[in-house]
């Protein structure tokens, strides 16, 4: 990966680490951990003190170290698909891994918990293999819809939620949860309290507001003053453990520091003559990717949905704590994925960031790829769809770059 530009980067990497050696610790002790997906409820985890990895980082981390074939040849070796859902699928390999001293980061602790929602095809059939495991349980949130859709659901998030989402659907989250909480508590004996629930609640709040200030300042800053490799880790690990005031610091920090870069004129690229933005997971196994079109092209990504959705998809401001966490998640995946919800959100923040061009990351198991793309197309906004999974590197084109390259030069900069 390329070196970081920024201190609040390269101090949330060496966080992670400490955080992960200590976790590993913790379960060789005899600690129960919970293994949780990335769209779902991690705050319940964080107010009863029970230690958790989210599931999607891990495979970050796998694709990153080069080692996703090795956990996804394991699945097949078992008759399990190698091909669908690896984003989600390959911690699943983790557990089945015979050479521990070959995982990165010393491996994944084996987890007692894991927790998932049914949104895709494969995903309750990843869990449910997670489930049939020894001394493994699963709990299943389910995911609903709603016919009426607003097509500001930002403005509308952070206070009048409701209104946004539907009250069915935040009846039955809010149901879900309750039952969360009864099988934590019956599993691991820890016990919610509603005041710590409401502690990490406001802080989320508060790292939030930091996160949508940098992206605010961001999108009104030309040339760019960071690279989108400096901003996912500054943003998405403070992410993993949100609901701490390590994490609403590191927003702040973050702020900060890019606050600092405007102010003294930095750029990442003073030849910036394009600015891009990319819509999809980040292409971990090669990270370096998106500084190639720096150096080569002038062509800066200046836009990622993790800075974007940390803004924009996690304010929730209410009096019942556990309803107003159970509006954080009952339309989370809506934002990014269904139309209207999500190509509404994507041309609203490629005008804001003022993008001549988009790249989408499009893997096998998109989820309303083909929707984003004719709304942003109808906005008179160029888009190149990549064909590829980010954690699977079977997928990925020799001739992808040339073909990017040669988008780029015919429809965008010209």
């Amino acid at each position: 990966m390329s070196e970081k530009l920024l201190a609040s980067a390269t101090e949330a990497t060496r966080y992670q680490r400490a955080w992960f050696r200590e976790l590993r610790g913790l379960a060789a002790a005899g600690t129960p951990i919970a293994l949780v997906n990335a769209d779902a409820p991690q705050e319940i985890f964080r107010a009863m003190g029970i230690p958790y990895v989210v599931n999607q980082w891990w495979a970050s981390v796998v694709a990153a170290k080069r080692r996703a074939p090795h956990y996804l040849e394991l699945l097949r070796e078992r008759g399990y698909p190698d091909y669908t859902e690896q984003y989600s699928s390959i911690s699943l390999g983790s557990l089945f891994d015979q050479e521990p001293e070959h995982a990165p980061w010393g491996g994944l602790p084996r987890p007692s918990i894991v927790l998932g929602e049914n949104v895709g095809d494969g995903g309750r059939k990843i869990f449910d293999v997670w489930g049939g495991q020894p001394d493994i349980a699963y709990y299943a949130l389910e995911s609903a819809a709603e016919n009426a859709v607003p097509v500001n659901w930002w403005d509308l998030m952070p206070h009048d939620w409701e209104k946004a989402i539907g009250t069915a659907r935040l009846d039955l989250m809010e149901s879900e949860l309750e039952g969360l909480i009864r099988f934590l508590e019956t599993t691991t004996g820890h016990v919610l309290r509603e005041r710590e629930l409401r502690r990490v609640l406001d802080l989320i709040n508060e790292q939030a507001e930091w996160n949508r200030r940098s992206r605010d300042l961001i999108a009104s800053t030309t040339p760019s003053p960071l690279a989108v490799t400096d901003s996912i880790p500054s943003v998405m690990i403070p992410q993993w453990h949100r609901g701490t005031e390590w994490a609403r610091d590191a927003a702040r920090r973050f702020y900060e520091e890019v606050e600092e870069r405007v102010g003294a004129g930095a750029a990442v690229c003073e030849n910036e003559r394009v600015r891009l933005m990319w819509i999809g997971r980040g292409l971990w196994y090669d990270m370096d990717f998106y500084r190639r079109f720096e150096q080569r092209h002038g062509a800066v990504f200046v836009w990622s949905m993790y800075l974007a959705i940390a803004a924009d998809g996690y304010p929730r401001y209410g009096d019942n704590p556990l309803r107003t966490l159970a509006a954080r998640f009952a339309a989370f995946n809506d934002q990014l994925y269904t139309p209207p919800w999500s190509c509404e959100w994507y041309v609203k923040e490629a005008k804001l960031h003022r993008v001549d061009g988009v790249v989408h990351l499009v893997s096998d198991d998109a989820r309303g790829s083909y929707f984003t793309n004719r709304a942003l197309r109808a906005a008179g906004i160029p888009v190149y769809e990549l064909h590829a999974d980010n954690v699977d590197t079977r997928s990925y084109q020799e001739t992808t770059e040339q073909a990017l390259t040669n988008w780029l030069e015919t429809e965008v900069v010209r």
